[in-house]
């Protein structure tokens, strides 16, 4: 095939895969930095008791763990976005190499609470980018029974923010009666699946971060950047 058969594609612009990045050496070795995100602000949440049941987990499969509270941050673009919680936000998820993200099921979707965190994370800030290429397991708990709306949802955010979404997940129907007066999680098959979450969950994020940014890197923003460059030096 010649570049004429395709009249639409910038070749210069266009990479073979590189094998060698594909497995990179040296590889990093410090504990994988896992960001866990609960979307409720009720005192007694059990998005919030799930997320850390699985940080228990993540930190026994040698996990490097922060949960980040959702409680007075402001609701998107409302403020400017450096406001002290923001920011929090923002660092957080550049600090994260992967992330859980857990919200109740209300009304057949995700809570207002869980979007507004996604909502303040950019795809991009300059040549920094807070969610992209980084691995992501999706969970949710339900008042009724069980629905896969929430994590259906978290799904769709997780590809739009460009995040590798591990095929498992979980879904707790009728949380309130998974959970003790020790706000423990009971032992059932439910919590099974949480453990076989972070496990995978782990096991990604160890095989991807430190290929990331190879597998992100992508013809239309290299085209896109060295045209802007191009056009600015002129």
């Amino acid at each position: 095939m010649t570049e004429s058969d395709l009249p639409a594609l910038h070749p210069e612009y266009l990479e073979q895969v590189d094998l060698a990045r594909l497995e990179p050496q040296p590889r990093v070795d410090h504990p994988p930095r896992i960001l866990l995100l609960y979307g409720s602000l009720r005192s007694r949440s059990f998005s919030h008791l799930l997320v850390l049941e699985a940080e228990r987990i993540l930190k026994v499969l040698g996990a490097e763990t922060r949960v980040f509270d959702p409680t007075d941050l402001p609701v998107a673009d409302s403020v400017s976005a450096t406001h002290p919680k923001v920011q929090e936000l923002r660092e957080l998820s550049i600090w994260s190499e992967g992330q859980v993200w857990c919200s109740p099921e209300r009304h057949g979707n995700i809570t207002a609470v869980f979007k507004n965190q996604i909502d303040w994370l950019p795809l991009s800030e300059g040549s920094i980018r807070p969610t992209q290429g980084r691995t992501l397991a999706v969970m949710q708990v339900s008042g009724g029974s069980q629905s896969f709306n929430s994590v259906n949802a978290l799904r769709v955010l997780g590809r739009w923010m460009r995040m590798f979404t591990i095929p498992n997940q979980s879904s707790v129907p009728m949380a309130y009666t998974q959970f003790g007066d020790d706000d423990r999680m009971k032992p059932s098959p439910l919590y099974d699946r949480m453990v076989d979450v972070m496990e995978e969950l782990m096991k990604f994020t160890w095989l991807l971060r430190d290929r990331s940014d190879y597998l992100v890197d992508r013809y239309s923003e290299r085209k896109h950047d060295n045209q802007h460059l191009n056009t600015t030096s002129i």
